[in-house]
C-alpha cells in the first residue's frame, strides 16, 4: 500500500516538488554560509520524493542553542513560506491539506502535506527515518 501511494504522490505532484527542494538545495549550497540550509532543504526534498513509509522524527541529541538559532533563522527566511506555498502557487498547505483530507481517500495524502508543512517549519534537530 505503500508504495501505491508513493507512486500517486510522484504522479501528482511529489516529483515535481521533490525537484524543487533538490534545486533549491543546490543553490543554497554555493555559499558556505548557505551549507546548512541546503542541507535541510535536500531532507524536505527526500522526504517529498518518497513520504509514504517514512518518519520525522527529533533526532536523539538534546536540542543544541545552535539547532534552536537556526531553526528561528530558517522560519523568518524561508520555513513560513515553504509552508504557506508548499502546494501549487496560490494554495496553502493548511487549505490543500483540509480539502484532501474531507475525502477518505485523499485523507493520506492530506496527512502528508501537513507532515512536510512540519517539518519545512523547522527542519533543524529532526530526521527523517
Amino acid at each position: 500500500m505503500k508504495i501505491l501511494g508513493n507512486i500517486i504522490w510522484l504522479i501528482f505532484g511529489g516529483l515535481h516538488t521533490a525537484i524543487e527542494y533538490f534545486i533549491a538545495g543546490l543553490v543554497l549550497m554555493i555559499t558556505i554560509i548557505g551549507i546548512p540550509f541546503g542541507l535541510q532543504s535536500m531532507k524536505l526534498g527526500v522526504l517529498a520524493i518518497w513520504p509514504f513509509g517514512s518518519k520525522v522524527k527529533r533526532k536523539p541529541s538534546q536540542p543544541s542553542c545552535l539547532s534552536t538559532f537556526m531553526n528561528v533563522l530558517w522560519f523568518f527566511v524561508g520555513g513560513i513560506w515553504i509552508c504557506l506555498t508548499h502546494r501549487r502557487l496560490v494554495l496553502t498547505i493548511v487549505f490543500y491539506g483540509l480539502l484532501l483530507c474531507i475525502t477518505i481517500i485523499g485523507f493520506p495524502w492530506g496527512k502528508m502535506h501537513f507532515r512536510l508543512a512540519k517539518l519545512a517549519l523547522s527542519p533543524f534537530g529532526m530526521e527523517v527515518v
